[in-house]
């Protein structure tokens, strides 16, 4: 499935899979699956389909539902979330990478030149991940 969402294409096609979740059963109204996309640009989606009783179902008027499917974008934090919630440690640290088991987070303030900022967001969202991602990435390989 293509669609054009906010100026930018997702495409199942061409993107990464990298993982599914399947709730129910295929028979069920409720049923739905969804599968989770990386594109090469570093931005996640999620495919979903579904019956008439799901999240994905589709109006057919007078009150009236039908089995549908549709594409959501994803920002990096998102797509870590879903992933925490769906897919086993090892499937996920290949993705996002090796989470540290007692890592304290501190909240810091910095100030940087508004360039700074503008490339290190680019870069942050070439890679598909959140800024703090980055900026903690560079940080760790120091």
């Amino acid at each position: 499935m293509a669609k054009i969402i906010n100026g930018k294409r997702y495409d199942t096609a061409t993107a990464s899979h990298v993982a599914t979740h399947e709730y129910g059963n295929r028979r069920d109204f409720g049923y739905f699956v969804e599968d989770l996309y990386k594109k090469r640009t570093g931005e996640y989606f999620l495919y979903g389909e579904g019956g008439p009783a799901s999240k994905y179902a589709t109006s057919t008027g007078n009150n009236s539902w039908s089995g549908g499917d549709r594409i959501i974008p994803m920002s990096y934090d998102a797509a870590r979330q879903w992933a925490e919630k769906h897919m086993d440690a090892s499937d996920y640290e290949a993705e996002f990478g090796a989470v540290d088991e007692g890592g304290e987070k501190r909240t810091v303030g910095i100030s940087i030149t508004a360039g700074a900022h503008d490339k290190l967001k680019r870069a942050a969202q070439e890679k598909g991940m959140s800024l703090s991602a980055l900026i903690e990435e560079f940080a760790l390989s120091l």
